[in-house]
């Protein structure tokens, strides 16, 4: 096996299930968009919020200017919770690996793109993030994927050359990205497909922490 002593995980998509469709309903009868507006508006301003250039308020405030409205600041504030409550449901079987490399002694990591109000509202609710060795929520970098300068900044939050680090996200130009700063670097999709590639680049004694030996 390649010599991986960390794996750095993406937050959505990866640990993350699918977005929740009653989170998405509750969004769309608070701004009362029908789902083009509302997907327009949600994602045209993202990056920026995941950058850390819109705080949770503002950007919120920016979707409602995409669809010729404004929102009050109830609205705003149901928006964030439904938000949050958007990327809380739980990919089971990647959450339960992190957590066995954890108690194996492999270091673990999360490199997300997210917002302000939405790693407040993830960390409020999920206790286990504190047990990743190092997260990096890009927003207080001011910097997101797949800028380099955020996987540098991964790998030296884990203390771990690049090179020894094992990166798992569902984007492609992220996992570009990560490759050419020196990871190692996994697309996700599904956990049957993430375990074939697992073993098809010789990480495979990693999919079975128990038998790991960090001594």
């Amino acid at each position: 096996m390649k010599s991986i002593q960390a794996v750095l995980f993406d937050y959505g998509m990866v640990l993350s299930a699918p977005p929740d469709p009653a989170a998405w309903q509750r969004m769309r009868q608070i701004t009362g968009f029908d789902e083009e507006t509302l997907h327009r508006g949600y994602w045209a301003f993202r990056h920026e919020y995941d950058r850390g250039d819109l705080t949770g308020v503002a950007y919120w405030e920016q979707v409602a200017a995409e669809g010729a409205t404004s929102f009050t600041p109830k609205q705003v504030t149901e928006l964030v919770e439904a938000d949050v409550d958007l990327w809380t449901r739980l990919n089971e079987p990647m959450v339960s690996w992190a957590q066995g490399l954890q108690r194996a002694g492999v270091r673990t990591g999360i490199l997300s793109n997210i917002g302000d109000a939405m790693a407040d509202g993830l960390l409020s609710k999920f206790d286990w993030l504190q047990d990743f060795h190092h997260c990096i929520w890009s927003y207080r970098l001011r910097v997101a994927k797949p800028e380099p300068e955020i996987y540098k900044a991964a790998a030296e939050g884990l203390a771990t050359p690049p090179e020894n680090i094992l990166f798992l996200d569902d984007k492609i130009e992220n996992i570009e990205a990560a490759h050419a700063a020196g990871m190692n670097a996994i697309q996700y999709s599904d956990h049957d497909s993430f375990e074939r590639e697992m073993e098809r680049q010789g990480f495979a004694s990693l999919l079975n922490p128990t038998t790991i030996s960090t001594s």
